[in-house]
C-alpha cells in the first residue's frame, strides 16, 4: 500500500502544478490542514533537484502566508474558529498553558516548534491569541520554515540518489517513523505544554 502511494506522490511530484499544489498544502497547514508540507516536498525535490531551492522557497513563503492566517485566526477569531481548530486537534488543555508561554519566550516558542513535528498551525494560532508582537511572528516564522523546508532541501539536493534509494528501501518502516512523529508531535504539545 505505501509502494503505490509513494509511486504516486513521487509521480505527482514531477507534474507541472505539483509546485502550486505542494504551496497550497504548506499554506493551509500553517493554518489548520493536518498533513504537513514535507510529504510534497521530499519526494519533489528527489524528483527534480536541479529545482530543490525553488520549492524550497515556495514551500517556505507559503508557508508564513499561511502562518499569517493562523495568526489572524488566533487573532480575530480565536473564541469560534481558533477554539474549533484547538478543539479537532484535542488540545484545548494545553491552551491556557502555551499561551501563557508566550508572555516569556514568544519568539523562542515559534522558532523551536517551527522545527519540530509539533504542529504549526498551533503556533500561529496561539501567537495571534497572545497577540504577540507581528514582526517579531513574522521575522521568526521566516526563519523557522526557511531552515527547516532548506535543510531538508539542500540534504536531497546533495544526497538525492542514495536518500531516494534509502527511502525506497524501508518505505514501510520510514512511513510509520513519520506518522508516529507526527502523532507524537500532537501528543508532546498536547502534554507538555
Amino acid at each position: 500500500m505505501f509502494r503505490r502511494l509513494y509511486d504516486w506522490v513521487i509521480a505527482l511530484a514531477g507534474h507541472r502544478h505539483a509546485v502550486p499544489a505542494m504551496g497550497a498544502v504548506s499554506f493551509l497547514e500553517s493554518s489548520f490542514f493536518p498533513i504537513p508540507p514535507d510529504v510534497m516536498l521530499v519526494p519533489m525535490v528527489l524528483a527534480n533537484r536541479a529545482k530543490a531551492f525553488r520549492i524550497a522557497l515556495v514551500c517556505t513563503i507559503a508557508s508564513v502566508l499561511g502562518g499569517l492566517l493562523g495568526y489572524a485566526i488566533g487573532y480575530y477569531l480565536f473564541e469560534t474558529l481558533g477554539a474549533w481548530v484547538v478543539r479537532v486537534y484535542g488540545l484545548q488543555s494545553a491552551r491556557d498553558g502555551f499561551l501563557a508561554g508566550f508572555e516569556q519566550y514568544g519568539t523562542w516558542i515559534i522558532l523551536i516548534k517551527g522545527l519540530t513535528p509539533i504542529p504549526y498551525k498551533l503556533v500561529t494560532i496561539a501567537s495571534g491569541a497572545a497577540h504577540f508582537d507581528l514582526f517579531t511572528f513574522i521575522w521568526a516564522s521566516i526563519l523557522t520554515r526557511g531552515a527547516r523546508f532548506f535543510v531538508i532541501a539542500a540534504l536531497l539536493w546533495k544526497f538525492g540518489e542514495p536518500v531516494r534509494h534509502f527511502i525506497e528501501k524501508h518505505l514501510t518502516l520510514l512511513t510509520w517513523i513519520f506518522l508516529i512523529a507526527l502523532v507524537g508531535g500532537f501528543v508532546a504539545f498536547r502534554y507538555l505544554f
